[in-house]
């Protein structure tokens, strides 16, 4: 299924890039990563934008002010996990109340596909968003003809932390995609990533005198 929202965009969600560094054969393995619950199990939330979410791709930046998110914590048990993250289905976020650097420009944001969050205890505690491919797109018209594709290739990962609260917040910062953008004239074609910044409240829909929280 997806969503389509008109809004004065030329950016995405963009996900974290991973550096690989390069190690000796003497080198100690990586620690396993620790155990994680998500609470409470089954119940339904919402992640609705907090502020406003800014994104650029290439010299195109834009600022918007609504964005929303859903998704159900797993039932027990799988909403614990003795050694790594616990995921979640999310609905497509949608995007709108934008505005953009580029003047004359409306567009159109399509998102699509099987999205997920992932927690992961720790200092802190760290979240994935997965974008599916080409899970969102965006296509322009007036002064500006573009079509920007998220993940065009292979499913992306945008890297985020978690803090639990009333209500529990989620935290994009700087974080990139890989894109591509076709078009002409003003279309940031160069661009090869999308950077998002953002930040989410996340609420118990089930029951809103709960909080979703990470833990061990």
């Amino acid at each position: 299924m997806s969503r389509t929202r008109t809004s004065l965009t030329l950016g995405t969600v963009a996900a974290a890039a991973l550096s690989v560094a390069s190690v000796t054969a003497s080198a100690a393995p990586l620690p396993l990563a620790g155990s994680t619950t998500v609470t409470p199990a089954g119940h339904a939330f919402k992640a609705t934008l907090s502020g406003k979410a800014t994104l650029k791709a290439g010299s195109v930046t834009v600022t918007c002010s609504v964005s929303v998110a859903t998704g159900t914590v797993p039932a027990a048990p799988g909403n614990t996990n003795p050694a790594g993250p616990v995921s979640s289905p999310i609905t497509p976020p949608t995007y709108s109340s934008c505005t953009a650097s580029l003047p004359g420009v409306t567009p159109t944001v399509t998102t699509s596909g099987a999205w997920t969050v992932s927690m992961q205890n720790g200092s802190p505690v760290t979240a994935t968003l997965k974008v599916p491919v080409g899970g969102l797109v965006v296509t322009t018209s007036g002064l500006a003809n573009c079509t920007v594709t998220a993940a065009p290739t292979a499913p992306a990962n945008v890297g985020g932390t978690w803090a639990n609260g009333a209500p529990s917040a989620l935290t994009f910062t700087n974080a990139s995609v890989p894109v591509t953008v076709t078009g002409g004239f003003g279309c940031p074609t160069s661009a090869t990533f999308s950077t998002f910044n953002a930040v989410y409240k996340v609420t118990d829909t089930t029951n809103p005198a709960q909080q979703i929280t990470v833990g061990p």
